[in-house]
């Protein structure tokens, strides 16, 4: 009797264990699946892609891309070297923004191409500044000298104007960036004005007196604006860079973030520092 009592509790033990490695097997199944229920579905990421000019617009946007990254924003720079493809390119849809123009040439460019393109955000400033080969100060400009400026209707404006600053030369009154070789109303040295395309004019410093050269393209030529520039716009400059998407895309989540992070702390410290004046942040969001 004893030993079939024996064998009984053995046998019933054993039950018990089995039953209960069951139910804690189903116990941790039914929590894994109820886990899977109810955690967040992956997103993948979204990929935005910004046409760029290499210098800082490519430069500014490679410092952002791991920060959109974890966002879920895969950024995909595509770099220019002209101002006239990266709003064609957007227009078309083959880019979602384009960073590398100021509010002018926005404007103009696209009134003279009927498009529908909107600013999100003001990123930074490059002050454009008149830079030799030949000359020291803007008084060693000779006469009947030639001096070259940006070809593009904005720019050229922008350009004489900060000829007029000078003291080189003296507009009709009220012009203002509109202003183009035609409006020169006083020339005391007689300079040629000599309109050429802007990614151009760091290779003719050797031909000219002098040229008014566009930031981005001075840092392309190794310039340093703030100490090679015999004449710069100063800080207080309204041509803030600019992040431009298409007007009816301009409230989609992977763009807002990208105006976002384009104007935050980090990036105006990364500016700061980089550039060290030659590039100014500017930075707001504009809704």
């Amino acid at each position: 009797m004893k030993s079939i009592s024996f064998r009984k509790l053995l046998l019933g033990a054993a039950i018990l264990a089995v039953s209960a490695m069951i139910f804690t097997g189903c116990s941790k199944k039914e929590e894994k699946e109820t886990a899977a229920k109810t955690a967040p579905a992956e997103t993948s990421a979204v990929t935005v892609k910004v046409g760029a000019t290499p210098v800082p617009h490519v430069e500014i946007l490679e410092f952002v891309k791991p920060v959109l990254a974890e966002q879920g924003v895969n950024l995909e720079i595509i770099t220019f070297t002209d101002y006239v493809q990266p709003n064609l390119a957007l227009d078309k849809g083959e880019l979602d923004a384009n960073f590398f123009q100021h509010f002018p040439y926005l404007e103009s460019f696209s009134a003279d191409h009927s498009l529908n393109l909107k600013a999100i955000a003001k990123v930074h400033i490059e002050p454009m500044g008149f830079y030799s080969v030949k000359v020291k100060s803007i008084d060693e400009v000779a006469a009947n000298s030639v001096v070259a400026i940006p070809n593009d209707p904005t720019n050229g404006g922008r350009a004489l104007m900060l000829l007029e600053k000078s003291g080189l030369i003296k507009l009709t009154e009220g012009v203002g960036v509109k202003a183009t070789v035609q409006d020169i109303a006083e020339n005391p040295k007689n300079i040629t004005v000599r309109a050429l395309d802007a990614a151009q004019l760091p290779r003719v410093l050797e031909d000219v007196s002098g040229a008014v050269i566009n930031t981005n393209f001075a840092l392309e030529a190794g310039f340093n604006p703030l100490k090679d520039a015999v004449v710069i716009e100063d800080k207080e400059s309204p041509y803030s860079n600019i992040l431009v998407v298409k007007a009816e895309r301009a409230n989609e989540e992977a763009l807002v973030k990208l105006a976002e992070v384009l104007t935050s702390d980090e990036v105006k410290a990364f500016i700061e520092e980089k550039y060290q004046g030659a590039v100014v942040p500017a930075q707001e969001v504009i809704r």
